[in-house]
């Protein structure tokens, strides 16, 4: 039975705004609670604890290769510092920061991939496919956990073919993916953990 007050409005419509009301109230008094509990997750995948670690520095890279483009220890030390405050809430400070990273570039060489054969007995074989591979070692300090200090050497290369492009053409590029791999492997052996 269907009761209408004066306004108009029927008994069955006021129940249910009723358990809407308490429905609403529910949901708000469990989302509270559930905010309080300390549950963490992270989008870049690190497991920094910000309440005891806020800053990281990073110490000028060098060249100790013997190769490479002029500038590319700046170009490292730079991409390094951007990727770690594109993707974490550290605050970069010039020296003794919290986490600390330093080290240096160990490795740019070139070597042949693939054999083409010339054709020709009297012309020598060719690269097919050159590979550029760059090391860097880094010793990366945690302040608030020493059981995380490292030094490590990390490794990537890229190729190309010869036959096409010289070194020159894709130097910078190459450098440019090397560096990106590089720096994603430290930024994940440092505060991701995986």
């Amino acid at each position: 039975m269907i009761s209408v007050y004066p306004n108009g409005r029927s008994i069955e419509k006021s129940n249910n705004m009723i358990l809407n009301r308490s429905s609403l109230l529910l949901l708000l008094v469990l989302s509270l609670g559930l905010s309080a509990c300390s549950i963490k997750y992270s989008f870049t995948g690190t497991n920094i604890n910000y309440e005891l670690v806020k800053s990281f520095s990073v110490e000028n890279f060098f060249n100790d290769s013997g190769g490479g483009p002029a500038n590319m220890e700046q170009r490292f030390t730079e991409a390094l510092k951007e990727y770690y405050q594109r993707n974490t809430q550290l605050e970069l400070i010039r020296n003794n920061g919290d986490l600390q990273f330093s080290g240096s570039i160990v490795r740019y060489s070139l070597s042949p991939q693939a054999v083409v054969s010339s054709g020709d007995p009297n012309l020598p074989d060719r690269a097919g496919q050159m590979r550029l591979t760059i090391a860097v070692e880094v010793e990366y300090i945690n302040m608030s956990n020493e059981e995380e200090n490292k030094k490590q050497t990390f490794t990537f290369f890229q190729d190309y073919d010869p036959r096409s492009v010289t070194l020159l053409d894709v130097e910078n590029q190459l450098v440019e993916d090397i560096f990106e791999t590089i720096i994603q492997d430290i930024f994940t052996a440092t505060v991701a953990n995986w």
